[in-house]
């Protein structure tokens, strides 16, 4: 068993990479590096919030990443919910408030999640780069984009809650730590909230470490992940999601759970 297999994983990924949100990108990757120079896993928006995506600056940056070891993943298209107007309270609130309009891939169908899928694809094939893993905007798909995941070549996806193998769909339970940063009580409680989990996720084969170009705006936020980063890279070893996807598939008897109970929109 090599060392990736035999000691616990740790992902560190940056949300909402895009040409618009680069320098915040920047600034969050940078600090990693300055704790270790460990890979990361950047998920890229090729056309974030329908802005210019053109940018050859941006794109060679994205290009050392490559070189220096970090995965880029595809993470949407444009992330931002242009479906039909929500039906009841539930789904308003998780479309509108819980991700701002942002759930990209929560209430389309399968054909349009196909398409946009298709898009992304696309848009990292004509330059060159690989293309391993997708994660939804907010990590919310409905059944239509599950169904949609089935016609591409990827090997993993993830939502909040749960790391999955693809196209088999064996989900590994592993929740992210992520923070929200939209008022003060909301920074203290993520941060808090983020250390518990750490603990609880111990014996966890996976941990993940979710961050945000919004984190970087924060001097609490950005000095409470970078020393939970260093305490938890004490009993981890860093990787990319890729990497840990083709681990965790040469296990023999991974820890998994069935896909089906996510499948309908949840986490």
């Amino acid at each position: 068993m090599s060392p990736t297999e035999a000691r616990s994983a740790l992902c560190v990924s940056i949300h909402d990479v895009a040409p618009s949100t680069w320098r915040e990108c920047e600034r969050l990757r940078n600090a990693i590096r300055a704790v270790a120079d460990i890979p990361v896993s950047l998920l890229v928006v090729p056309f974030y919030h329908r802005l210019p995506a053109a940018d050859p600056l941006y794109e060679r940056r994205l290009e050392q990443c490559l070189a220096r070891g970090d995965e880029l993943v595809l993470h949407g298209y444009t992330h931002l919910d242009e479906a039909p107007p929500q039906r009841g309270l539930r789904e308003q609130f998780t479309r509108r408030v819980y991700t701002r309009s942002e759930g990209e891939f929560y209430a389309i169908g399968r054909d349009d999640a196909q398409r946009r899928l298709a898009l992304g694809s696309a848009w990292f094939q004509r330059r060159g780069w690989p293309l391993h893993g997708f994660v939804a905007p907010a990590w919310l798909m409905g059944p239509g984009a599950w169904d949609a995941l089935d016609a591409f070549p990827l090997r993993y996806t993830t939502t909040l809650r749960r790391f999955y193998l693809l196209p088999q769909r064996q989900a590994l339970d592993s929740r992210s730590l992520v923070y929200t940063v939209r008022s003060g009580w909301r920074r203290q409680m993520s941060s808090s909230w983020n250390s518990l989990l750490a603990q609880r996720l111990r014996g966890n084969p996976l941990v993940r470490l979710s961050l945000h170009p919004t984190d970087a705006g924060h001097p609490h936020i950005m000095r409470h992940f970078l020393a939970l980063l260093e305490s938890l890279l004490e009993t981890r070893e860093a990787m990319t999601k890729a990497a840990f996807a083709d681990a965790w598939s040469r296990r023999s008897a991974p820890r998994a759970a069935s896909v089906h109970s996510a499948a309908a929109g949840s986490a």
